[in-house]
């Protein structure tokens, strides 16, 4: 999955995995706390094949990225390394050490089976059960069921409701989002959910409307459309501020951070209530 979005100059990490990519991207996470500068993460998941290796090192040797492991089949950590090699992209092994140290100090031989960690679990149905509940309610979709959710976001237009509820869906929350539509009343769904589950998205307005801006373009339509207005976009902004508090929403500003970023605050918001 890709977390955020590129920019010149900014340290990008690329995590491979043959299960989820969790735990790796847990390391990464925490590893890079300890530095005060903005960072893009990009995590391959379920990789098994030597192909897939050949693919990812090349966008990472294109984006002078480093990438991070953790794969336990040695002809596939062979490939990589070799792949790394050829193509001069630094790689970090997290998990093959710490198993060999293990199997010297305990005598123990490896199963080095792929996917161990994140198995058939529990914990794995009920991601399973939340991104299929996020697809279902994206964008408004089904809110007849809209009350089951763990998560609801919220906001105007292009504010990352949808990466945003995906990324959550992953770590386990049901999450729906619902877009504001200027003129229009917000759904009674949304309104009667319990205000601690739903969390209001606001970005600077110079920064959507240059997102919407560029929308537009890509859709070959009028620049000048009120969509991507200056005066229009920080109304239905403060539009949007005026309905979180009224609704005692907690509002996250997602300027300038990566979807991750936003993700763990929305987490460590909800988790306090």
């Amino acid at each position: 999955m890709t977390e955020g979005a590129a920019t010149p100059g900014r340290p990008e990490l690329f995590v491979i995995s043959d299960g989820t990519g969790e735990t790796a991207a847990a390391a990464v996470r925490a590893a890079m706390s300890q530095f005060s500068t903005r960072w893009r993460l990009r995590t391959f998941g379920e990789v098994r094949h030597a192909s897939q290796i050949r693919r990812v090192l090349a966008a990472a040797a294109a984006s002078r990225s480093l990438v991070v492991f953790t794969l336990v089949d040695d002809p596939l950590t062979q490939v990589l390394r070799d792949e790394a090699a050829a193509r001069q992209v630094p790689v970090v092994d997290l998990l093959g050490p710490l198993i060999q140290h293990a199997a010297g100090h305990f005598d123990l031989a490896p199963e080095n089976r792929p996917g161990v960690l994140h198995g058939f679990t529990d914990e794995y149905f009920r991601r399973v059960e939340a991104v299929e509940f996020a697809v279902r309610h994206d964008d408004g979709a089904n809110l007849h069921t809209l009350h089951q959710a763990d998560l609801v976001l919220t906001g105007v237009s292009r504010t990352s409701k949808t990466p945003l509820s995906m990324y959550l869906a992953q770590r386990g929350y049901k999450t729906g989002n619902v877009p504001l539509v200027p003129g229009i009343d917000p759904p009674r769904q949304l309104l009667e959910m319990s205000p601690e589950k739903v969390f209001g998205l606001v970005v600077d307005s110079s920064t959507l409307i240059g997102i919407r801006r560029e929308r537009l373009q890509h859709l070959q339509a009028p620049p000048r459309l009120s969509y991507a207005d200056e005066e229009a976009v920080r109304d239905e902004l403060r539009r949007a501020r005026r309905l979180f508090r009224a609704q005692r929403w907690r509002a996250v500003d997602i300027t300038g951070r990566a979807v991750e970023e936003n993700a763990s605050r929305i987490v460590e918001l909800y988790e306090r209530t």
